[in-house]
Formats: C-alpha cells, structure tokens, sequence
C-alpha cells in the first residue's frame, strides 16, 4: 500500500473516532433542552468522558511503547461510538456520565497507538501528521452537524444511529494494518536513531498542550449556549458556532504543517499562540456576526500548533513514541475536560461570559513557555535556541 493511501485512511479513521469527541459537546444544547440539566451538569458530562480517559492515556501509551498493539484501532473505534451511541437513550445522569465515560475510554485507547502506527505510515514527515491530525479535526467538525442532523430529527432517542462513524471507522483502518503489519510487530514506531530522550522540553511541551486544551475543550462544552446569547438564531446559531470552532481546526492543522516547511516548528507554535489572545478576546467581547469570525479564527490559531506539538512530542521522547502521542493527543487534551466543570459553576453564580473570561489568560501562557522550547535536532539538523 502506497505511503499515502495508509495516510489518507488514517486520517479517515481518526474522523471516525473525534467525531465522538466532538459529539460530547454538540449533544449539550439537547441534554439541557431535553432534561433541564444547568451548565454544572452538562460540564460534569464532559468530566466524564474525559476523567477516565486522562486516566487511561498514559498507560495505552506505555502498552504501545513496549508492544505494537494495533488491534487497538478498531476495537476502540467501536468503543467510542458505542458509548455516545448509547448516552441518549437513557434518562438517568448517572448512566448518561457512565456512557460517555465508556466512549473516553475508547478514544483514550485510540490515539497512543494511532500516533504510532500514523508515524511509521508517513515516515516521519510533518505534513504525514498534519493530515492524520486533520481527520481528527474533520470529525470534530462533522460533530455538530451529524449529531443536530439525528437528534434534532427525533430526539435524544435516535441516539444509536450516532454508531455508524465508529462501523466505519473500525473498516477503514483495517488494510493499513495489515500492510504495515511486519513494521509494526518488529518496530516500535522509529524511535529515533539513538537520540536521547529530552524529557525536560517534553515536560514543557505538555504544559503549553495543557492549556491549549483547556481553551479549547471550555469553547467546545459552552460556545454553542454562548453563541445563543450573542448571535440571533437560538439552537441553529449555537451549532453553526461549533461547526466553526471545528472548521477552523481543520484548516489551522493544514496551515500549520505548511508553515513548519518554512520555519522552525517552536517558532510556528510561539506565533500561533501568541495571535490567539487578541481572537479570543474577540469570542469573549464581540457581538453579533463578528462573533462567528472571532470563533473560527480562534479555532485556526488553537489548531496551527496541533500536529507540530505531537511531532515535536515524538521528537523530544524518540524512544516512547507511543507516549508522546498518547499525551500530546489524548492526555493534555483530555485534561482540558477537567477544567468545565469550574467553568460551569462559575457561570451558573454569574453568567456565561464572566466565565470564559478567564480562558483569554491561557494562550498567553502557552506562548510563554513555548519561548523556552528548542527545536529538536533531527534528521542532522542543529537545534535551535529559543528566541524573545
């Protein structure tokens, strides 16, 4: 199989399993209109499918780096699917936070191993991971519109049909692995040439991640009631909202892969954060269609460092691969998660847009950090000395 038929079908599988990533959140204007549940409810449903999966990340990471395991891929595909597939059509909170909780554990699964076998597909090449990471950024995308397109129609009943993407994932992936079947089982996923492990830079690298994924999981749980407030159109505007947040995402991680053939990557990922405090500010204060700019902006800027940060990841730990993908992708991400449920409160003692003021702080802090990565040495390459 041809090095960019494996790319494009992973990239296809990751749509698969972040469109329940990104279901999470687009089903949250349906459980608050449908049960009643407050911001802190609906926050605590996105706690769930991101507690237990941070909690997993790492150790799928570790599993992947002692032993290729990609029966992983579409097990957890169907796993991931199955649990947002199943969080409608109850009306229990304590099963709904169990199911969507069973769909974290699934894409927790995914993504240590995925990274791995993404890395091997495209030899290392950045723009290999740009577009695996692009799939992941379609499927948050399709997210909203997927999910408004089956619930709208019929309610939080017809949920089980949201299972189809994870069928299809599970497929799609099948014919990469077993093309890359001899790489796999004797490789742990080029590891690197004898560099040692730069776990000081990696270390910080996750902090940068850490609040990026704050920022962005916090729009993704409440932009869609945001944009309610700020923009005429009621659940339709909230939706066109998310889908922005999402497009925008897309097109950030092609940007970013083009822009890392031109400049160093830690320059490329101090600039994008560095942009993304004035669009931010923009979401926060700016009403009206304006708004739906400053959303789809914001988006670009969170996406443009993505796929860098997982290569760089993977640069600055060679020998765990499976570990730099598992946390740059899934752990950092997932912890962002951890933060709505405050978010949420917050906004229930006051209001909305009091709350998502303090995420305006957070790329400032990325880029404050990312001031102090190298580039990594690869390939021959010298390593590049932070610059002001």
């Amino acid at each position: 199989m041809s090095r960019n038929k494996s790319i494009i079908l992973l990239s296809a599988g990751h749509a698969c399993v972040d469109v329940y990533q990104g279901s999470v959140a687009a089903l949250v204007p349906f459980f608050v209109a449908e049960r009643a549940y407050g911001y802190a409810a609906v926050s605590g449903i996105v706690l769930a499918a991101s507690l237990l999966s941070s909690v997993a990340q790492p150790l799928f990471g570790a599993l992947t780096d002692r032993w290729a395991m990609p029966w992983l891929l579409p097990v957890s595909t169907f796993l991931g699917g199955l649990g947002i597939a199943l969080s409608g059509i109850s009306g229990s909170y304590a099963l709904t936070l169990v199911f969507v909780a069973v769909s974290g554990i699934g894409v927790a699964a995914y993504h240590p191993e995925a990274a791995r076998v993404a890395r091997i597909a495209g030899e290392g090449r950045h723009t290999a991971m740009g577009w695996f990471s692009l799939g992941g950024n379609l499927g948050f995308a399709v997210a909203p519109l997927m999910v408004t397109a089956v619930v709208a129609a019929g309610g939080l009943r017809l949920s089980p049909l949201l299972v189809v993407p994870a069928l299809a994932g599970s497929v799609l992936c099948l014919p990469v692995l077993r093309a890359l079947h001899r790489p796999a089982r004797t490789s742990a996923g080029m590891t690197g040439s004898g560099r040692a492990d730069d776990k000081v830079s990696f270390g910080k690298l996750s902090l940068v991640v850490v609040f990026r994924s704050i920022v962005f999981v916090g729009l993704g749980t409440f932009i869609s009631l945001y944009a309610q407030q700020r923009v005429a159109g009621g659940v339709v505007a909230g939706s066109v909202s998310l889908f922005l947040l999402y497009l925008g995402g897309a097109v950030g991680t092609v940007l970013g892969s083009r822009l890392a053939n031109r400049w160093d990557r830690v320059a490329v990922v101090r600039w994008s954060y560095l942009c993304t405090i004035g669009t931010l500010a923009g979401v926060v204060f700016v009403p009206g269609p304006l708004f739906h700019v400053f959303v789809l902006l914001t988006s670009a800027g969170l996406y443009v460092p993505f796929s860098l940060q997982v290569t760089l990841a993977q640069d600055y730990l060679p020998t765990r691969v499976g570990t730099a993908g598992g946390v740059t992708l899934g752990l950092t991400v997932s912890i962002g998660g951890l933060a709505s449920p405050l978010i949420g409160t917050l906004a229930d003692h006051t209001s909305l847009r009091t709350a998502l003021i303090p995420l305006i702080v957070l790329p400032a802090l990325s880029w404050l950090v990312a001031r102090t990565l190298p580039e990594p040495a690869v390939a021959g390459r010298v390593p590049v000395s932070p610059r002001a």
